[in-house]
């Protein structure tokens, strides 16, 4: 379900309309965070590590009102939920994509991600498996990186849906972090709103 968001007034109208005339609207973040809860938490369980972190991902981005807010056809609208989308490495270096609806809890989650992921590899070729619905958080992971900032592929025009890749594990004293990057349409979100999606990711990892 989404709901019409009426921009004439609104606090971000002109942020909206400037940004929004841009031909490259995206700004980005990335940051190191704590996943040591994280991994612990998913070798208890026997799931992925990974999609411990997918999982988490989803909660804070949904956690965030205007991560969910898209562009569609010149409106803005805003999904009461969004799911995700990731890739998944295939045998031959090239990968598939995977959808996953989030809304369970994280043990649960495990078990139906890795069911997920193993249905997607049962597919061939990239076009096939492209999501183009326009609620999701669009998600990637590059495990054999430990990068600073990360530049993304995005469409011609400009597309909504936040994209976030996580990179490779590193140890930092006792503790083992992660980086992690998030792309997102100026038009709708600024610094503050991706700074609280970092801040629920950190405090969920750390419930964990």
């Amino acid at each position: 379900m989404k709901k019409i968001i009426d921009m004439n007034g609104h606090p971000r109208q002109t942020h909206y309309e400037y940004f929004g005339s841009l031909a490259f609207p995206y700004m980005g973040l990335t940051m190191n965070v704590d996943v040591t809860n994280a991994i612990r938490f998913a070798k208890e369980q026997g799931g992925s590590s990974f999609h411990a972190v997918l999982w988490l991902a989803s909660q804070a981005a949904n956690a965030v009102p205007e991560l969910r807010q898209r562009i569609e056809d010149g409106q803005v609208v805003e999904y009461d939920h969004c799911n995700t989308g990731h890739t998944v490495a295939l045998p031959d270096r090239t990968f598939c994509n995977c959808t996953t609806d989030c809304r369970r809890s994280i043990e649960e989650f495990l078990v139906y991600a890795k069911q997920r992921q193993e249905e997607a590899k049962l597919h061939t070729g990239f076009a096939n498996q492209r999501e183009t619905d326009a609620g999701m958080f669009l998600t990637s992971c590059v495990p054999w990186v430990q990068f600073t900032q990360v530049t993304q592929p995005v469409p011609i025009p400009a597309d909504s849906n936040p994209r976030i890749v996580f990179g490779k594990y590193f140890q930092e004293g006792d503790r083992t972090m992660m980086p992690m990057n998030i792309l997102c349409n100026h038009a709708l979100v600024d610094g503050w709103h991706v700074g609280e999606f970092f801040r629920i990711f950190q405090e969920m990892a750390d419930q964990l």
